[in-house]
Formats: structure tokens, C-alpha cells, sequence
């Protein structure tokens, strides 16, 4: 459902941006920020910085000159990303939080393919926007969620090993000397540890075994105060703890799975889809993951997931969620995972996330800001416009437009 500013939406637009201005401080830069905004809200098929510019200025002869001050905004003036994206993230979770409570945190990455080898982080990599291997850089997200709205909080552009290895190619990107390889996982905590200090509720932590395999990143987020669903891979070792209390030798989960048959296993809903039901049948059992030299951690569920009964194992989810839940309330909580990629088909196809075609570092992360700054406003004006009892009675294809 569309929705078309109003007075009253433009003027929160307006005070919306004001907050922005305050951090962005010049007047150059807040009328830029706001040119920008305006043309990535705006329903243009390609929202880079050329096609912006054009569509701003009807004069040709001034053209160019919107053109140059974009490029300038973007990939030259010094301004904060951390602290826009800080305020644009406040602004959508309160009015969120308004509506109905944070109850999940969302992890993963995206890919944005890319010709040559000159844009910040490109090498060839998987990319789950291709499906598969490509030229594509890789950025990770961290996602908030009520039980009826998302918002994407931050993301972080992956810099592979390759390119901390040559500097030289870093600095012709833009890429300032303190930005150094860090695995997927620990750029996904430093972004949660941000937000977390930035007073964003907490809620159940999702991930995919991208994250959830790593054991630093699982006790990462669980020393933060959070319980965790994350899926983990198949040579993952642990123990069963039984139902009085003895444990079993150390196993794979993929042993779990033969070991505990056919019995254990339950088809459940959890979601209506567009075309049918999503079911699956799960098994679950407490464990204890065994790391190292045989160090166990905290007693946890095991949840194991197929499409059907003779089938294969589709998931291996480790959760932390508790013993007093229902097991059909655990599985709702673990398969909301699929809100990410909701945001991210929102922040591309919407708003033009995969759009910028600088080759600078800074260029694309104030890029990255700026979308999502747009995004914020949106979900707030979502939250106000169709509050998710309103929601609840019809089906709503697409994110409020405010443009």
C-alpha cells in the first residue's frame, strides 16, 4: 500500500531531516543530504548520484553543477556515519517500540555485484544476491524487529584479507589505514555492540552458521544479554543431555539427527505464505556444545529441521530460548529469520542501496547511511500511518512510500 505525503508528514519529513542537519552541521552538506534523500525516496529506476542530479535540476547548464556537489557529499565530506546512522536507528525504533516490542535482532549479509576490481572490498566471493560465486562486494547488516515491522540498523562493507594485504590498492579506494580485515562475525558484533550501547532494545539474536558456527561470536552475543537462534554446521560436536540427567559420548549434530529417529521428529507451521502454509518437521534435544580440548558449554537446545520425513536435514539450529516455551513457539521464533531478506529487497529495489557506483570507501558508506536513514523515516511513518492492528486484517505487499 502507497502512501503519498501529506502536510503533516511532510513537516515531520522536515524535522526528521533537521535532526540530520544538526549532525551534519555545514549548510552545503545538509542541503546535499537532502537532495540525495529526496531523490533516493523518489521513483526513479536508478538512484546513483548522475540520474539524481538530473532529475533535481530541470537546467542542464546547473546540471552538472548538483552533480559535483553530490560527488562531493558522498565521497569527500567528512561526516559521521556512525552517528546518523545512530540517529536515524533512534528515530525508527521509538516509533516501533511505540507500536509493539523489539523481539528479534537479525544478522546476514548481501552482495552487490560489481564490474572490475577497483570498488572497495569487490573480489570474487559468494554472494547470496547471485546465488552463487561472483565479482560482488559483501556488506553485514544488523536487523531489529517487532512481531509486525523491521528495520535494518547498520552495515558494514566486508574488507576480504586480499585487500588488507595491499595497501597500496586500499588507499586508491579511499580506505583509511585503521580499516583492516576482520572476519564476518566480528564485524556483525562490533555493529550489535554499537547499537547495543545506543540503547537499542534487545531481543532474540538470529543468525545464519555463517555467524552461528563460530563459538567467540555465539558467546559474544550471549555476554551482551541476549538468547541466540542461530543455525550451526553439520561437524558441530556435542553431547545430548538426557531427560535424568546422564549425557551421551561426544558427537556431530548430523549423528544427532540418525541417532535420535524418526519418532522425535514433528510437523509444525509457522508461517502463512504467499502461496501456501510453511511447515516442516523438527526434532529437538538438549546438548552441550563441546569445543576444543573438550570444553562444554552451557546446556542449550538442538533443533533439527526437514522438509519432510525421509528427507535430508535442512538446519541445525542451536537456541538458547527457554525450556518453558512451547516447541512450536521456539520454531516461530527461530524462522523469523526471513525478515532480513524482506529488508533487503526493500533497501534495493526501494530505495537504491545497490545503486552507488563510486569506487571509495567513503563514498559507500555514506551511501549506506543515507539509505537507511530513508528507510527510518519510512518504517516511522509506517508505524504511524498503518499501526499493525490495522495491519493485521489485510496483506501488504511493499514498504510505505513517502515520496
Amino acid at each position: 500500500m502507497a502512501y503519498v505525503l501529506d502536510a503533516a508528514g511532510q513537516a515531520r519529513l522536515n524535522l526528521y531531516f533537521d535532526g540530520i542537519g544538526a549532525i551534519l552541521r555545514r549548510r552545503d552538506r545538509r542541503e546535499s543530504f537532502g537532495l540525495y534523500a529526496m531523490g533516493l525516496f523518489g521513483d526513479s529506476e536508478r538512484k546513483s548520484v548522475e540520474p539524481i542530479a538530473a532529475r533535481a535540476c530541470a537546467d542542464p547548464e546547473l546540471c552538472n553543477a548538483y552533480h559535483d556537489r553530490l560527488l562531493h557529499f558522498l565521497a569527500v565530506a567528512p561526516w559521521s556515519d556512525g552517528q546518523v546512522r545512530e540517529y536515524a536507528a533512534g528515530y525508527g525504533v521509538s516509533a516501533m517500540t511505540a507500536c509493539e516490542p523489539v523481539t528479534d535482532w537479525i544478522v546476514d549479509d548481501t552482495g552487490f555485484p560489481k564490474q572490475g576490481d577497483k570498488s572497495p572490498g569487490v573480489q570474487r566471493q559468494y554472494s547470496g544476491t547471485l546465488g552463487k560465486t561472483g565479482n560482488c562486494q559483501v556488506a553485514v547488516s544488523v536487523t531489529v524487529a517487532t512481531s509486525t515491522m523491521h528495520l535494518p540498523l547498520d552495515m558494514d562493507l566486508y574488507l576480504p584479507q586480499c585487500w588488507d594485504d595491499d595497501r597500496a590498492r586500499c588507499r586508491a579506494a579511499h580506505i583509511p589505514d585503521d580499516v583492516v580485515y576482520r572476519p564476518k562475525w566480528r564485524i556483525a558484533l562490533d555493529l550489535i555492540e554499537r547499537n547495543v550501547k545506543a540503547g537499542v532494545p534487545l531481543g532474540l539474536m538470529l543468525a545464519d552458521s555463517g555467524y552461528g558456527d563460530v563459538g567467540d561470536f555465539r558467546a559474544g552475543v550471549s555476554a551482551l544479554g541476549f538468547d541466540y537462534a542461530v543455525d550451526v554446521k553439520s561437524h558441530t560436536r556435542v553431547v545430548i543431555v538426557c531427560d535424568d540427567g546422564s549425557e551421551t559420548e561426544v558427537m556431530d549434530v548430523e549423528t544427532v539427527a540418525d541417532v535420535i529417529g524418526a519418532r522425535s521428529y514433528r510437523k509444525m507451521t509457522w508461517r502463512q505464505g504467499s502461496r501456501r502454509a510453511l511447515s516442516a518437521r523438527f526434532a529437538e534435544v538438549r546438548v552441550q556444545v563441546v569445543t576444543g580440548q573438550d570444553t562444554r558449554g552451557d546446556e542449550q537446545w538442538l533443533m533439527i529441521e526437514k522438509a519432510d520425513r525421509e528427507g535430508p536435514v535442512e538446519h541445525y539450529v542451536l537456541t538458547t530460548l527457554p525450556k518453558s516455551m512451547s516447541r512450536k513457539q521456539r520454531v516461530r521464533r527461530v524462522k523469523q529469520r526471513w525478515r532480513t531478506e524482506r529488508v533487503y529487497e526493500d533497501l534495493k529495489g526501494e530505495l537504491g542501496l545497490d545503486h552507488f557506483e563510486g569506487r571509495s570507501y567513503i563514498g559507500f558508506q555514506h551511501h549506506v547511511s543515507c539509505v537507511l536513514a530513508c528507510y527510518a523515516f519510512l518504517v516511522a511513518e509506517r508505524a504511524r500511518i498503518f499501526p499493525p492492528q490495522a495491519r493485521r486484517t489485510r496483506r501488504d505487499d511493499s514498504i510505505a512510500r513517502a515520496a
